[in-house]
């Protein structure tokens, strides 16, 4: 059946969607994502972008509706898209390529006038009939809430109940009191209460007025169990937080002291105002004193696990450290006492008032469930011991959360007699319950203090909870990290942000059972085949939600910990350390699902699918990854084709680790039903087709300045397009071909598309391309490179001269970018030359740099070199050159700014007179 391509099956602003969705992590106030933590969150910048693209029909073909057409037109083209002889079709998509670059930055998230006219675009491109959304993986709810916002109804659903609650707080809740005003007594009272109170602005209102309210009451409660500390002028100071060591018996039967178990004696780091630990050893104790300079002592930590004795030096080893904790043998110290002073950070000694008050007694309620005893590698702490959540907490933390859990139903009551209905009662109840939850994040026993921040860090600062020696234990009531309040006033800066203009429904549901919907639009990112165990984790949060919400949501909350039978990922521990089952369960799940999605999705728009893209296997020259093979297998068995991937990524890529094969963070798959009378075709048609069309798309890919790093998975798109538009690919022997062999076949291809790009390079260039791929810089023997270099119709000797190469005594090799003439010929013709002056030069001197040598340059040698660039970074990443390849690819992602820095440049040089340029400047 034809179908109108939509614009994410044609062409992207990759990199400005790209940029705002790194440029994300970056904000924190008011950012959905600090509404409550959740792993591997999708960018706001990502989803919108994808959602509205998916929508959007591309305006260069037949068909398109003219309304949309009309809106199009109305759209500024921007400057850098004004290029000559574009065809109608191709100014409008480059209309709307502006246009996505305003929609998808952070500022314009409530911009009526821009997230207005996206809207009324998908209107016409709907005929006013815009389809729900169902994500049916929702996590953190980043696609939802884009959807909604766009003016779609959103369908958020998930198994994990805490993904569940996250979606219900941010596409279901706050559009049933859209535009209320809040039921407060003290808002009731101010002048202006009659105003407008816009989208979820009332019910952010009363949520922090009975937050403040259960501060007062805890306070009333456990304030003593928060004492001051008084400095040496008798001046009092609200802690903010302490430090502890867990500590061991030495096992040197002579000594025998309690040896803290200390990774860093440093308090503090910051200039001016260093501070440390200084142990005190009094016979066979240990005290310690807060002093302040730059002279900390060496922490007694020597390796991982392993501590050393600061009384007597004895080593000891991670098994005895191990089992002392395993025995409950362990104990924690306190090494310092935090308060906020007028510029800055004040540090105390410990003192027996401070060290009797955290000796408190039990909390009359905690969380006894124990953790998953076979998931070793997420809770690292339970190797030492650590069997029940309720360990992950010092007594002081459980008294704390439990009296602000109780809390939480306490103020259902006060909500209500202030004229509250039972839904909006608890509805306002939900937020103050996440304010617990996101305070268990950071009040918690392995937590680390950040000496060059001077703060404490979040426990899930990655997918994973690691063994914490020293930690930090925050004051709830310090108005800073770990208050109560401070959790609650970013839930409430996010609230205010809500637009609430469509209802959203988030409710529990297996993504490979029934739903009921129909003819609507997917996008959705599942699991990552065994990256993240979501329902582990999450089980950490579940337990202080349940303890507050289950009378709210029995049914979301009937079970003990989050259900994990079902889960979709490829966990060994789940099947016994049977890795074919765990592989097999998520391979026949992972299809089952998307036989539920070819059910339910619409013949109108593509289904999206992100999907983290990690290689980690190989076969011999071939890297191939289980997680990603799997995941096309199943959409295309499912009945789908691909028609398009997209390289997403949330990392600036100045700023990422030299680790090339982390730089995409994952991929949107875009896919179609595929025809019931699909064709079979054999293995040579499909080589045969995948060579007429694949270079055609790579051109495009590379003409659009796609990042090397990304070009590879952007491959996929139109490789796996052409095998999965088959009902069969047939192989010599009768066999259906597997994903994996055409994803070879197709990496196959590129690398074939970019060796004959070299027939465009001089053969200077295509000698040293050869001794690159082959020897890096290395040496090698002059035979070996003069053999070569004759093959080329070069010399040695010629490329020496140059100063390209190193041949002295018998020894050959290429040399290095730091190594070769800075100064660069306006005429260069050795384009390999030229493109390692330009890669050194945006590394030495950026942008600006870079720039200057292109503005002085003539002819197409420059572009000539950015494509070698991208040849060089697939050497370099198939061979695993990791700082090679980072800077050609940091090349060519910067081309459109260098090329546009010379623009002007040549602008100003025209200006001159011709004596008075300096091409050398």
């Amino acid at each position: 059946m034809p179908y109108h391509k939509k614009l994410i099956e044609v062409a992207l602003p990759l990199e400005a969607i790209n940029e705002e969705s790194a440029r994300e992590k970056s904000i924190r106030h008011g950012h959905p994502s600090t509404l409550h933590l959740w792993w591997a969150r999708r960018p706001l910048a990502a989803a919108r972008a994808v959602i509205f693209t998916s929508i959007i029909d591309d305006p260069d073909q037949d068909g398109v509706p003219q309304a949309l057409l009309d809106l199009i037109d109305t759209l500024p083209l921007e400057e850098k898209y004004n290029i000559a002889n574009n065809t109608n079709g191709e100014i409008r998509r480059y209309k709307l390529f502006g246009f996505i670059e305003k929609l998808v930055k952070w500022e314009n998230s409530n911009n009526s006038e821009i997230i207005g006219m996206a809207q009324k675009l998908i209107h016409a491109a709907t005929n006013g009939n815009p389809p729900p959304l169902l994500d049916p993986f929702a996590g953190g709810g980043s696609i939802p809430l884009e959807a909604q916002r766009l003016g779609l109804e959103a369908h958020a659903s998930d198994l994990n109940p805490v993904a569940v609650m996250i979606n219900k707080a941010m596409i279901e809740i706050p559009p049933k009191f859209a535009g209320q005003p809040p039921i407060n007594p003290e808002a009731r009272s101010k002048t202006d209460y009659t105003g407008e109170w816009k989208g979820a602005q009332g019910l952010a209102e009363d949520v922090r007025y009975y937050g403040e309210w259960m501060k007062q009451k805890a306070f009333e409660r456990i304030g003593h169990l928060y004492p001051k500390v008084k400095d040496e002028n008798d001046n009092e100071h609200t802690v903010i937080a302490w430090i502890w060591a867990r500590t061991v018996k030495c096992p040197n039967p002579v000594c025998g002291c309690e040896m803290p178990l200390a990774s860093s004696l440093e308090l503090s780091k910051k200039k001016g105002k260093e501070a440390y630990v200084q142990p005190i050893i009094e016979g066979n104790k240990i005290r310690y004193e807060v002093r302040y300079g730059k002279n900390a002592p060496e922490s007694p930590k020597t390796g991982r696990g392993q501590f050393k004795c600061l009384c007597c030096g004895q080593a000891t080893k991670s098994e005895y450290i191990r089992g002392e904790f395993t025995a409950k043998r362990s104990n924690v110290h306190l090494l310092a006492i935090i308060t906020d002073g007028n510029r800055g950070r004040l540090f105390f000694s410990p003192n027996e008032e401070q060290l009797k008050t955290a000796n408190c007694g039990e909390a009359k309620w905690k969380p006894e469930a124990e953790m998953n005893q076979d998931c070793t590698d997420l809770v690292s702490g339970r190797g030492y011991g650590f069997t029940y959540w309720y360990e992950l907490f010092t007594n002081r933390q459980l008294i704390a959360l439990t009296t602000f859990s109780d809390l939480v139903t306490e103020v259902q009551g006060k909500i209500f007699s202030d004229g509250g209905s039972k839904e909006y009662t608890q509805a306002v109840s939900v937020y103050l319950s996440f304010a617990i939850s996101k305070m268990t994040n950071i009040d918690n026993a392995f937590v680390p203090w950040s000496v060059t921040r001077d703060q404490a860090v979040q426990l899930f600062s990655r997918q994973a909870i690691p063994m914490v020696w020293d930690f930090v234990e925050n004051n709830v009531f310090n108005n800073s990290a770990g208050d109560f309040l401070v959790s609650l006033n970013g839930i409430c800066k996010v609230l205010k942000g809500f637009v609430c203009t469509n209802l959203g429904y988030a409710t529990q549901c297996n993504a490979q059972a029934g739903n009921g919907l129909r003819n609507i639009m997917v996008s959705t990112d599942p699991p990552y085949y065994d990256m993240i165990g979501y329902a582990d984790l999450s089980d950490f949060f579940y337990l202080w939600q349940r303890a507050s919400l289950k009378a709210i949501y029995p049914n979301l909350f009937h079970t003990m910990l989050v259900p994990k039978t079902e889960e979709l990922v490829a966990t060994v521990y789940r099947f016994g350390g049977n890795r074919e089952k765990a592989c097999v369960f998520f391979e026949s799940g992972m299809l089952q699902t998307f036989k539920q999605i070819y059910i339910y999705s619409s013949e109108e728009i593509p289904v999206t699918v992100y999907y983290a893209y990690r290689q980690s296997e190989n076969e011999g020259e071939n890297t191939v990854s289980t997680g990603w093979e799997t995941m096309l297998s199943a959409i295309i068995q499912a009945g789908f084709i691909i028609t398009g991937t997209w390289p997403v990524r949330s990392e600036r890529p100045t700023g990422l680790k030299v680790e090339v094969n982390a730089l995409a963070s994952s991929i949107v798959l875009v896919c179609r039903k595929r025809p019931a009378d699909a064709p079979v075709c054999t293995r040579r048609d499909f080589i045969n087709t995948l060579k007429r069309e694949l270079k055609p798309a790579l051109q495009k890919l590379q003409a659009s300045n796609i990042a090397p790093v990304d070009l590879a998975q952007s491959a996929i798109g139109p490789g796996m397009g052409v095998y999965s538009r088959f009902s069969k690919v047939l192989e010599a022997d009768g066999t259906p071909m597997s994903v994996r062999s055409a994803l070879q076949i197709i990496n196959q291809e590129l690398d074939l598309y970019f060796t004959e790009q070299d027939g465009e390079l001089d053969s200077n260039s295509r000698f040293c391309v050869d001794l690159f791929s082959q020897y890096a810089f290395n040496e090698i023997k002059f035979g070996e490179a003069d053999v070569l270099a004759r093959a080329k119709n070069t010399s040695v000797e010629k490329l020496e001269g140059r100063g390209i190469l190193y041949a002295q005594k018998g020894i050959v090799r290429l040399l290095s970018r730091e190594e070769i003439p800075t100064k660069v010929d306006r005429d260069e013709q050795i384009i390999w030359l030229l493109t390692q002056q330009l890669t050194q030069a945006m590394k030495n001197d950026g942008i600006a740099g870079t720039a200057k040598i292109v503005a002085q340059m003539f002819g197409s040698n420059t572009d000539l070199a950015k494509s070698l660039a991208y040849r060089l970074f697939t050497i370099a990443d198939r061979k695993g050159w990791a700082q090679e390849a980072f800077d050609y690819n940091s090349l060519v992602i910067s081309w459109p700014q260098v090329q546009a820095k010379a623009a002007e440049l040549q602008a100003q040089m025209r200006k001159l007179q011709p004596q008075e340029l300096d091409f050398e400047g």
